[in-house]
């Protein structure tokens, strides 16, 4: 991962333990992949027993601490998947992307913590899906079971003794695979609760393909899981199948892009983007953080930058207009410019294995 500040963070696929079982799907296809994010203030740490520093006193002579410490999170002794941003969390895997969005409110309670519930029901979320084999050789996959059952697991993580209140949105896309004559084609596989976003486009077209629909209760207040929230995975996530091609690209976002962009800016933005990157990977232009001959999931990375960077100059500037701003003003609400929040994305492109 490379920190460009404090505040920003952008990586390639987010960390797994290294004695995770391997479990690879079965899909002939699968995303190459990179995120950005940027947070509004810096991520609350997570509390003990998620994560606990080192023992002792750092006052204490050097010779005392020559041991390296984990200070990963962790949760029933694995370390948590995903990464953390303000109180977005993303996940992005060969087959699996996702973001989950905490609601910030909780800062304000006592013992609130929305980032640990949004990082918590994306990690739980990404086992579900490994342990059914992203959907399997004859099965299908089913996002929502596997939400549900992260869901409960995290009620379960967070229940006293070690109770922490929050709640989050949760969105996510699974590529894997259809069957036509023997002849396998791409699809994607997309679930969302609350105002987190997937979409997909195609560059070639530059369209987009399929978008999910934000979920709310009123203005600014989305459907969300977690601490007194009346919404379940049962009753309010939505499952899609979206067939696509090689090449299109799968973005998941949190609320943070789409208040501040529309539409048709954030697929420019991403088209344009990945162009430019292949541009600039032909003239030598990208610096030394992009690998010998650069890669695909390197230009997602990319874009996922591009698209934060364009979602956060609308986010600061208190006289752009934006669709939060139109939104408020169609509930009569005097609010202007964009709206500063987290900003997460995950890129995402569809591709065949090789062999």
């Amino acid at each position: 991962m490379l920190t460009l500040h404090l505040k920003h963070e952008i990586g390639l696929t987010t960390p797994v333990p290294k004695d995770a079982p391997k479990t690879n799907s079965s899909s002939p296809f699968y995303f190459e992949a990179g995120y950005a994010g940027w947070a509004k203030r810096p991520s609350k740490p997570f509390p003990p027993p998620f994560f606990s520093p080192p023992s002792g006193s750092f006052s204490d002579p050097l010779s005392t601490h020559n041991r390296s410490v984990d200070r990963r999170p962790k949760v029933n002794g694995q370390m948590i998947r995903g990464v953390t941003v303000g109180d977005d969390a993303l996940l992005v895997s060969d087959n699996l992307i996702g973001t989950n969005d905490g609601v910030g409110a909780w800062a304000q309670r006592e013992r609130g913590h929305a980032p640990l519930w949004s990082r918590l029901i994306l990690h739980f979320w990404a086992l579900a899906a490994e342990k059914d084999g992203y959907g399997g050789e004859s099965g299908e996959p089913d996002l929502v079971k596997y939400l549900s059952e992260a869901y409960e697991h995290t009620k379960e993580a967070l229940s006293p003794p070690t109770e922490w209140f929050g709640t989050t949105t949760a969105s996510a896309a699974l590529l894997h695979y259809g069957e036509d004559k023997s002849t396998p084609r791409p699809v994607v596989y997309v679930t969302q609760l609350g105002d987190s976003k997937v979409m997909i486009v195609r560059p070639r077209d530059k369209r987009v393909l399929f978008e999910t629909e934000e979920q709310w209760h009123y203005f600014d207040c989305p459907r969300q899981l977690g601490t007194n929230s009346p919404d379940t995975p049962e009753q309010n996530a939505v499952m899609t199948k979206v067939e696509v091609e090689e090449d299109d690209i799968v973005l998941a976002m949190s609320d943070g892009v789409t208040d501040n962009l529309w539409e048709h800016e954030i697929t420019d933005t991403a088209v344009a983007s990945l162009e430019g990157w292949h541009e600039k990977l032909k003239k030598g232009d990208l610096g030394s953080d992009v690998g010998e001959g650069g890669s695909l999931a390197e230009g997602m990375r990319y874009v996922a930058q591009e698209v934060v960077l364009a979602a956060r100059k609308i986010a600061e500037d208190p006289f752009a207009s934006s669709p939060f701003m139109e939104r408020a003003v169609e509930e009569g609400l005097a609010i202007e410019g964009g709206k500063l929040d987290d900003i997460s994305v995950v890129a995402a492109l569809c591709r065949r294995r090789k062999g």
